[in-house]
């Protein structure tokens, strides 16, 4: 590789971010050489530490975006010294954590974007703040329900739940996924909650408890863009356009990924890697475009 042609380094910044009850969280920020086009938060997946997004962070702030990345409290840099007994909700993750993410960013005179991955997706319409958002892309937001998934993701999936998890939980006091190779460890609550909604076709919006959650997304109006590899066996298109059908209010934009033959398999992680760098510039062309949109000006970027 030629001088001329060596990657830009990008300043990058470990900080502590105080969630809205308080809980440190452990955050990263990628800063954008000269001035940015905007802020940009990553909301990753359940049991997907931050560092897995750092490519994507660090491209897009080539590209001109200051992106945070977080770890949820109960993972990664927000983890307790000792998970079992550790006390919290699946909910707090979108009502107070990322929400103070979202009051920090949107502070700095930018337009404020949204990258999603899996439960990234969900937590947008839990936000109670999710009026600033400029604009969000998602990848692999499904409803969770095994019957969505292909049948032999569906017998894996239920034979996790029902016969393998439910004793290391008991053993544990958490859910021990690392044990599985499966991601990081997650707290009981969470494991509960999760456990749970995955057992409605339409995840949450199926719970008989959780019936407030209609009336939030309903209220959520940014545009937004699900996006979903047709080979992703935990949230294929079915089971993203089940969960997606709560943000009845919004501007939608449902596009399917065609895996290439004789690539690898995007599946439901892949659209993380390395690889999928022209997911990624699609992804940033279409935040612009809506938020330029939004914004009364002009531009045609649109997932391809």
């Amino acid at each position: 590789m030629t001088a001329a042609s060596a990657p830009i380094d990008i300043r990058t910044e470990k900080l502590t971010l105080l969630a809205r009850d308080g809980y440190p969280l452990g955050v990263n920020r990628y800063h954008a050489p000269g001035s940015a086009l905007g802020n940009l938060l990553v909301a990753g997946g359940t049991g997907v530490p931050q560092r897995f997004y750092r490519r994507f962070a660090e491209h897009a702030a080539r590209r001109g975006f200051n992106v945070m990345t977080i770890d949820f409290r109960g993972t990664g840099e927000s983890r307790p010294r000792q998970l079992k007994g550790f006390e919290m909700s699946y909910l707090d993750w979108s009502e107070k954590d990322l929400p103070a993410a979202v009051d920090m960013l949107s502070q700095e005179d930018l337009p404020l974007y949204w990258v999603g991955h899996s439960f990234g997706g969900h937590a947008i319409g839990l936000l109670p703040n999710h009026d600033r958002l400029t604009a969000c892309y998602c990848f692999g937001s499904g409803a969770g329900w095994a019957g969505w998934m292909p049948l032999a993701e569906r017998w894996k999936i239920r034979l996790f739940w029902h016969v393998l998890m439910p004793p290391i939980v008991a053993w544990k006091g958490y859910l021990a996924w690392s044990l599985l190779g499966m991601g990081d460890d997650l707290p009981l609550g969470v494991y509960r909650d999760w456990k749970r909604w995955c057992g409605y076709p339409h995840y949450y919006f199926d719970d008989p408890g959780m019936g407030h959650v209609h009336e939030r997304y309903a209220a959520v109006r940014t545009p937004c863009a699900f996006v979903t590899s047709r080979d992703d066996p935990w949230a294929p298109p079915q089971s993203r356009d089940a969960f997606v059908k709560g943000y009845r209010n919004a501007p939608l934009t449902l596009y399917d990924i065609e895996p290439s033959a004789g690539n690898p398999p995007i599946g439901h992680m892949g659209y993380f890697r390395s690889e999928s760098q022209p997911f990624w510039d699609e992804a940033l062309d279409w935040l612009l475009s809506a938020g330029n949109q939004a914004a009364g000006q002009s531009v045609s970027a649109a997932p391809r």
